[in-house]
């Protein structure tokens, strides 16, 4: 079983970047203070804490891949500042509140970051639309509108006629807006935040993690080319926690799973095409069904779209190419009927995910340690439980994480766990209808 995500694609948001040299793999034997799994945004938020709290420590960080191409910089660039619409419940708002907190500050942290090391990756607040294509999608926006007033947060309502003159697109039967967000090239913030890392933080690339062992000096962390031992380790390799968890120790962790999801870029749109489009200069859309379409219109004028899942990585791009293409035409004639719309880059990427949309957070043995499962939050949320992890594993954390965020509960194992996938997945598929 695969100990980190194998992608058969380039990542179409660092394509777009300036070639950037990756740090050395880890060779021969080491010996750290702490190590830490995964060079995304957990990862790193992680290391900046144990950085801060501890500058005399010794701070490893292992990543698969190269930063940029890895699955932090696969996402579709949303940074919200308030729970996502699964999360929203009305009748918790005290709890919400608490979590958004955590949130906005999170999101601050972050932008004081981008502008005190001048990273350049289109960070802009923006907000983010959420609109809905069927009957059904409505209801499910009511839900998340009935919250936004229970919490007191600003928004807007909008009629399918509005959607179409800020947009361009007359797909929507209505939605609405949210100024709680930010949009980002995710790959452009990755690189930032990996080359902002503190003198005291080792990064090394192209150093998957095959296997974790404890061992009376503490962890042994095995790679291809190395090895690494250290008394503490953090699991920030989100849905690949279970996989070097193994046995009992990924009892906990085990209730995380990876799975993927599909983007395509087209691109940039032209003067003409641009105008076919509404009142927006750039935009990011989310689905109001969890399987539906997000879209995005960049800042260098490009549209997204992101949708479908699976558990099992596809071989190749061209398992869900058509899919991709189809749901951008269907949202733009005009522009698929000028070619406007044809994707030109495609990806997949790997998220964790949980049964009910909670995050696994805390200890999974004496000096292992794992956030995993931001359910396509991970920007922020998990930038936020990295940090928190650190102070969890240092003994000074303050928040009741898993009171305010919730657990996770216990997932079968495969095949169970592919047969249980695939039964849901085709099961939202044909509730999604227009939504996809």
């Amino acid at each position: 079983m695969d100990t980190y995500p194998r992608y058969p694609d380039l990542c179409g948001w660092n394509a777009l970047l300036p070639p950037r040299p990756a740090t050395a793999p880890l060779q021969g034997t080491e010996q750290a203070s702490v190590v830490i799994v995964g060079a995304g945004y957990t990862g790193l938020a992680a290391a900046r804490r144990w950085a801060q709290l501890r500058p005399d420590d010794q701070v490893m960080v292992l990543d698969a891949a190269t930063v940029g191409e890895g699955s932090p910089g696969r996402n579709s660039g949303f940074m919200l500042e308030i729970a996502l619409a699964d999360d929203a419940d009305a009748q918790a708002v005290a709890r919400m509140n608490a979590m958004n907190a955590l949130c906005r500050d999170t999101m601050g942290e972050l932008a004081a970051l981008v502008a005190e090391h001048e990273i350049p990756c289109d960070l802009a607040h923006q907000g983010t639309y959420r609109a809905a294509a069927t009957a059904r999608g409505l209801a499910s926006l009511g839900a998340y509108e009935a919250f936004l007033k229970a919490a007191q947060l600003p928004y807007e309502r909008l009629s399918a006629q509005d959607l179409a003159a800020r947009l361009g697109t007359a797909y929507y039967q209505g939605g609405l807006y949210s100024p709680d967000c930010y949009l980002v090239q995710p790959a452009a913030l990755i690189r930032g935040l990996a080359e902002a890392l503190p003198p005291s933080v080792q990064l090394f690339e192209n150093s998957p993690v095959l296997s974790l062992r404890k061992g009376a000096g503490g962890w042994s962390l095995r790679t291809p080319e190395g090895e690494v031992r250290a008394p503490t380790v953090l699991l920030a390799n989100n849905g690949y926690a279970a996989r070097l968890a193994g046995g009992p120790l990924g009892q906990g962790v085990g209730a995380v799973t990876p799975v993927f999801t599909f983007a395509g870029l087209t691109a940039p749109l032209t003067p003409e095409a641009r105008g076919l489009l509404g009142s927006d200069p750039s935009w990011g859309l989310l689905p109001a069904h969890r399987l539906g379409t997000t879209l995005r219109l960049t800042a260098d004028h490009r549209l997204l779209a992101r949708s479908f899942y699976d558990d099992r990585l596809p071989p190749s791009p061209q398992a869900f190419q058509a899919g991709l293409q189809d749901a951008l035409d269907r949202r733009f004639p005009a522009l698929a009927a000028e070619g406007a719309t044809q994707i030109t880059q495609h990806w997949g990427g790997a998220t964790g995910i949980t049964y009910n949309g909670t995050t696994f957070f805390g200890g999974v043995e004496d000096g292992l340690y794992a956030a995993a499962g931001c359910n396509g939050g991970g920007v922020v949320k998990g930038s936020l439980f990295g940090r928190l992890l650190v102070d969890e594993a240092l003994g000074s954390l303050t928040v009741d994480v898993k009171g305010l965020f919730g657990e996770p509960p216990w997932l079968p194992p495969n095949p169970f766990r592919h047969w249980g996938f695939s039964f849901l997945t085709r099961r939202w598929r044909r509730e999604a209808g227009a939504e996809l």
